[in-house]
C-alpha cells in the first residue's frame, strides 16, 4: 500500500491490478501525465503553478503539441492556452485542457514490461529524441525553457505473461527472459542515458505478472511513493525559478 495515495502511482497501478496489461495502448501515458500535473497542483509547492491553473492561463493541450510548431508528440503537454481558443474543464480535475501555444512542462512516458533488454535500445532513442523535441520542434529551433519529464516503469516481476494479437505466452527465463532477470541492467541504462537528457526522471519500479488474477504490487511503495514526492517539490522549484 502507498503511504499517499498519488494520482500518477495509483493510474500506473490500475494499468496492470486485475486486468490484462496492454502494452501497445497509446493512451497510457497521456493519462499519466494528465494525473502527475494534477499531483502538482495538488502538492502546492509552487504558487505560480497554482494561480496559473485557477486562472485558467495555463493547462494540459489534448494533442499534446503546441499550435502552429511542428513536433513529435509527447505524452503530457502543458503550457499557456491560446487566447480565445474553448477550454475544457472535466469533474474531478483542477487542470483544464485546451490548445496551447507555448510548453512549460513536457511529460514523455514509457513502460518496460517484458523483453525489456531486446526494447531498451528503441526506448532509449525515443526517449532522448522527445527530450530534443520539447525544447526545439521539428525546426531544430529553441522556444523557450520547459521543464522536462520522464516517467519509467520497469517491471521488476519473477515471470510475466505477454499477449500479441492472438499470441498468448509466459517467459521461461531462457527463450524468453523473466522480467527480474533483465530489470537491474535495463534500469542501469536509463540512469546513464535517460536521466542526463531530463530535467526529472521518476522511475517506478513494479512486479505485475500480468497472469490470473493480475496481481500488482511496488518493489518498494514507501519509496515509491517517497520519491514521486521528492520529485514533485523538485518540479515545482522549477517551476518557481523559470516562470
Amino acid at each position: 500500500m502507498l503511504s499517499k495515495p498519488w494520482r500518477l502511482l495509483a493510474a500506473f497501478e490500475a494499468l496492470f491490478a486485475d486486468k490484462i496489461y496492454r502494452h501497445r495502448s497509446n493512451k497510457q501515458g497521456d493519462q499519466l501525465a494528465i494525473e502527475l500535473y494534477e499531483d502538482l497542483y495538488a502538492i502546492g509547492n509552487s504558487a505560480k503553478f497554482r494561480a496559473q491553473i485557477e486562472e485558467a492561463r495555463r493547462g494540459i493541450s489534448l494533442s499534446n503539441v503546441r499550435v502552429g510548431i511542428r513536433s513529435r508528440r509527447g505524452d503530457g503537454t502543458l503550457g499557456e492556452f491560446v487566447p480565445g481558443e474553448p477550454v475544457i474543464s472535466v469533474a474531478g480535475y483542477a487542470v483544464r485542457r485546451g490548445p496551447v501555444a507555448t510548453l512549460d512542462i513536457g511529460v514523455e512516458v514509457k513502460i518496460l514490461n517484458k523483453a525489456m533488454i531486446k526494447q531498451v535500445n528503441e526506448r532509449i532513442t525515443s526517449l532522448k529524441k522527445q527530450a530534443e523535441y520539447f525544447v526545439t520542434g521539428r525546426d531544430g529551433r529553441a522556444r523557450g525553457n520547459p521543464i522536462t519529464i520522464a516517467v519509467v516503469g520497469v517491471n521488476y516481476a519473477d515471470y510475466t505473461v505477454g499477449y500479441e494479437k492472438e499470441r498468448v505466452y509466459r517467459t521461461d527465463g531462457k527463450t524468453h527472459a523473466h522480467p527480474i532477470q533483465e530489470a537491474k541492467a535495463t534500469e542501469e541504462r536509463i540512469r546513464n542515458e535517460v536521466v542526463p537528457k531530463y530535467d526529472e526522471t521518476i522511475i517506478l519500479r513494479y512486479k505485475a505478472t500480468n497472469d490470473e488474477p493480475y496481481p500488482f504490487d511496488w518493489v518498494d511503495a514507501s519509496l515509491a511513493a517517497r520519491e514521486y514526492a521528492a520529485s514533485l517539490v523538485r518540479i515545482s522549484s522549477e517551476y518557481e525559478r523559470r516562470f
